[in-house]
């Protein structure tokens, strides 16, 4: 067996995440849960699988593998279309294969994308799992390239984009009409698996429109990585139109291959316009109808909910951030009728799962209240200051699965806890019920009597996925992926006055009398970036750093999630005057419990974590004495509208703000402070999130005042890292690099 250090064995599994079941979805009957998982714990391909639960519990739960993407393809290698790389890059997702499908209400019928090309899979089929000639997938002959397909509830149907058009095909089920509502049957041609009868709905109108696509801002900030969502009864879908012309569009260049021309993205500058986005009801017999709101008012589409419980829902949103209004959508006029409005005097957050409707068509909301983020069901307020909402997971009949964590008025503090919840539904609030057990971060799926459980712990390397019926264990999925070649051991603790969630890593086999450490923060520090877990692996490559001979701290500071609204909403207006004091405040506290070398003291951090760590050399010299500065913001008006925005405001009505906390500005440093620090930076030249022009800022301000860095591009590289060679070597030169600055030696 060929020995893997801890760098290339993290860059393999990408994180330890290959091989762990996900996405799961679970038949209304309770007998059937669909997943996909890797075949291993190195293995990049994502493959669909189905665990059987028979009734009564007679037999043994199965698992049985139902799509298989080599076999599929016949051993064809797997190519992206440009807009499903897009998505991808949008949700993080390094994997290949089915990394993502969609099911019929009955979770009957999966529909998936390879290579732009169409299948969906029998989820009740005991037959092959994939290949020609298997009956449990089929491929549909549709235009291509096809990106996010989605069977009709009933599962008749399958709708897709291709082209910029939202397109709908034929199922090639039994109980598919291949004909039916279309004009002269399949317009695509060829019958693949079935025959597919396939026409588009809605056709671009330009070359900036799309239809069934998510925005840029859309995917990347809110949450909303769909464009397109089927009614109940499979007749109609509502279809989001985004035109991009108002979008200023860049150029991203590939300096290594100076033969390839530019690819050019629309980026939403702040303080720039954004898309235009509408929404369109077709119905499967040709008809169009409009829907229609205040779109000046509230331009950003932040959430659809189309459910059997009453119209289509829509959260929509000013763009300062600070107003939002729920709207129910009359699918016969397209006109809107208001259900809620909520305002904010510093901004509104998104939350997953919500809105929604109950069965008795109610409107679920999180909100925050009374200084607690809590679940709201129409007028009632259902949770309390004893919890911190952080996601809706599923509604039932009389109660909600939610995720939270520990609220203000907890009994006692859980650092970096997430647990699930069953509350109970009522006329009046019941105390929520627990259903993670055990410390640890926990997140669940729950339909048709099951819940899948998914939990991860501060003892053990990765998750372990339980299936729950009425509380009770009936089975467990299985995980492949790897096991860690080191151990984390975070002590977790709250550090300071202001009680920061921290984590303190040591090195391994370390002792007191061992003599005082070199420190290394490793923060994220910022916005929907929470870093201290209850978990093992979140701190493996803190472990592997603190192995190298440094106390690795880790700090959430304010900005981060999962404390409270006032701890999240505290940086409005003030990345730097926040962030930076809080990470110098958990590394005083923490130099009062652990032997700290104060004097040698560097900072690494990527994306948010990135910009803290410049900012740290910059501003506080006297504390930090080198800084890693990955994919940062530097500048921070060349961030995106909805995310920056939210936080500083407009920069043409406060450009001091952003003056103030960026790192760059129209003439060098700003607010540098002496000695001057060294620092590696380091940027993807393929980043179309946080563009390298970020980088390159920097370090143009840097030489021109004289300050000593080294800047590392990584070519062909986006704001993710998944090249396995890449990332392994980033950690390698980055502990080179701090040995470098601190005047450290390695640990023996």
């Amino acid at each position: 067996m060929t020995y893997l250090s801890f760098p290339r064995q993290h860059a393999r599994t990408q994180r330890f995440t290959l091989g762990v079941p996900r996405a799961f979805a679970i038949a209304p009957g309770g007998d059937r849960v669909a997943f996909v998982r890797s075949r291993s714990g190195t293995e990049r391909e994502q493959l669909l699988w189905v665990l059987d639960l028979p009734a009564g519990g007679a037999q043994d739960p199965v698992e049985r593998l139902v799509a298989d993407p080599a076999a599929v393809l016949g051993g064809a290698g797997e190519e992206l279309p440009a807009a499903e790389r897009a998505r991808r890059e949008r949700s993080r997702e390094g994997s290949a294969g089915v990394v993502a499908f969609a099911v019929d209400r009955a979770v009957e019928l999966a529909a998936f994308a390879l290579s732009g090309r169409l299948f969906v899979a029998d989820l009740t089929a005991a037959g092959g799992a994939g290949g020609e000639g298997a009956p449990a997938v089929r491929e549909l002959a549709v235009p291509g390239p096809v990106v996010d397909p989605r069977p009709s509830p009933d599962g008749r149907w399958v709708a897709y984009t291709a082209g910029g058009a939202l397109r709908v095909a034929a199922s090639g089920g039994a109980d598919s009409d291949a004909g039916a509502g279309t004009e002269g049957g399949a317009d695509a041609g060829g019958d693949a698996g079935g025959g597919a009868a396939d026409r588009a709905l809605a056709e671009p109108d330009g070359p900036s429109v799309t239809w069934g696509l998510a925005e840029f801002v859309a995917a990347e900030e809110m949450g909303r990585s769909r464009g397109f969502w089927w009614s109940p009864d499979s007749s109609a879908l509502l279809v989001a139109r985004v035109d991009e012309a108002p979008v200023q569009h860049w150029w991203i260049s590939q300096p290594a291959h100076p033969d390839r021309a530019p690819v050019e993205v629309a980026y939403p500058q702040a303080g720039t316009p954004n898309a235009e986005v509408a929404l369109a009801l077709f119905g499967l017999d040709g008809s169009r109808t409009d829907v229609v709101w205040d779109r000046d008012r509230y331009p950003y589409l932040a959430s659809v909910h189309w459910s059997p419980a009453g119209p289509p829902l829509l959260l929509v949103q000013a763009r300062d951030q600070r107003s939002q209004a729920y709207l129910s959508v009359d699918t016969a006029s397209g006109a809107t009728k208001a259900l809620a409005v909520e305002e904010d005097p510093t901004w509104l957050d998104l939350f997953p799962g919500v809105p929604v409707l109950t069965p008795a068509g109610e409107l679920v909301t999180i909100t925050d209240a009374s200084g607690a983020r809590a679940l709201k069901v129409g007028e009632l307020t259902l949770t309390g200051p004893e919890l911190h909402l952080r996601a809706l997971l599923d509604t039932g009949d009389g109660d909600f699965l939610v995720s939270a964590s520990a609220g203000q008025a907890a009994a006692a503090p859980e650092i970096g806890e997430i647990h699930v919840y069953r509350v109970p539904g009522g006329s009046a609030p019941a105390a929520p019920v627990r259903v993670s057990a055990e410390p640890g971060v926990h997140t669940a799926v729950r339909s048709g009597g099951l819940t899948v459980l998914t939990s991860a712990t501060p003892e053990r390397p990765g998750p372990v996925t339980r299936v729950l019926r009425d509380g009770a264990e009936v089975a467990r999925i299985a995980s492949h992926a790897e096991t860690p070649s080191l151990t984390a051991r975070p002590r977790l603790l709250e550090a300071g006055p202001a009680r920061i969630p921290t984590a303190v890593l040591l090195p391994t086999g370390w002792q007191e009398g061992d003599g005082r450490l070199p420190v290394l923060m490793d923060p994220y520090g910022g916005p929907h970036g929470q870093r201290v877990h209850a978990a093992h692996n979140p701190h493996l490559v803190s472990q592997w750093f603190a192995d190298q001979g440094f106390a690795v701290i880790v700090a959430d500071g304010r900005g981060t999630p999962g404390r409270s609204p006032q701890w999240e909403k505290s940086i409005a207006g003030d990345f730097a005057g926040v962030s930076l004091p809080d990470q110098v405040a958990a590394l005083h506290a923490v130099a009062e419990l652990y032997p700290l070398d104060l004097g040698r003291v560097a900072i690494r951090g990527w994306s948010y974590g990135g910009y803290l760590a410049g900012l740290a050399a910059l501003r506080r010299p006297d504390v930090f004495h080198a800084a890693v500065v990955g994919a940062p913001v530097t500048d921070l008006r060349l961030y995106d509208t909805h995310y920056m925005e939210r936080y500083l405001g407009d920069p043409r009505e406060q450009p001091e703000v952003y003056e103030a906390n960026s790192l760059v500005g129209d003439h060098g440093l700003v607010q540098a402070a002496e000695p001057a620090r060294p620092m590696m930076v380091i940027h993807g030249l393929a980043d179309d999130n946080v563009l390298v022009a970020h980088s390159l800022r920097l370090s143009t301000a840097l030489l021109a005042a004289g300050r000593p860095h080294e800047v590392l591009p990584l070519s062909g590289v986006t704001h993710m890292t998944p090249q396995e060679q890449v990332a392994e070597n980033l950690l390698l030169l980055q502990v080179d690099f701090l040995r470098r600055a601190l005047g450290t030696r390695p640990r023996r």
